[in-house]
């Protein structure tokens, strides 16, 4: 998965589309960390075509759509959890839909285990 991540991110460096299958595994692994992360059931955060994990402690949903949604496309996401896009300027951008109680993950975000976080930012705007 971190391999994943850093190819994702050097195509991005690159001015090119990243390869699918490693967008597919990057969104993939950097939700299932921030669920580690942030274990929970109170926010759904979804990143179509590829993924949606449940996280942050708080009351927990059962059926239907949860109080708290967090999505965004998997090249926001990905960014995101590398710390080369922060969240609020993603969500004033557009870039990521947020709503209900508990829905900022800005406590979560960058993902740690990436380290990415000295590197350049990513021009998506």
């Amino acid at each position: 998965m971190l391999l994943a991540v850093r190819s994702v991110l050097a195509a991005l460096d690159a001015g090119a589309q990243p390869d699918r299958d490693d967008l597919a595994a990057a969104v993939r692994g950097t939700l299932k960390e921030l669920a580690a992360t942030a274990p929970g059931y109170a926010v759904e955060v979804r990143v179509p075509p590829w993924g949606a994990v449940q996280c942050v402690a708080g009351p927990r949903h059962t059926r239907g759509t949860p109080k708290a949604v967090v999505e965004t496309d998997p090249v926001t996401w990905v960014c995101l959890a590398a710390g080369r896009l922060d969240l609020p300027t993603a969500t004033a951008a557009g870039l990521v839909r947020a709503s209900g109680e508990r829905s900022d993950l800005a406590a979560y975000l960058p993902l740690s285990t990436y380290g990415f976080e000295g590197g350049p930012s990513v021009a998506l705007l």
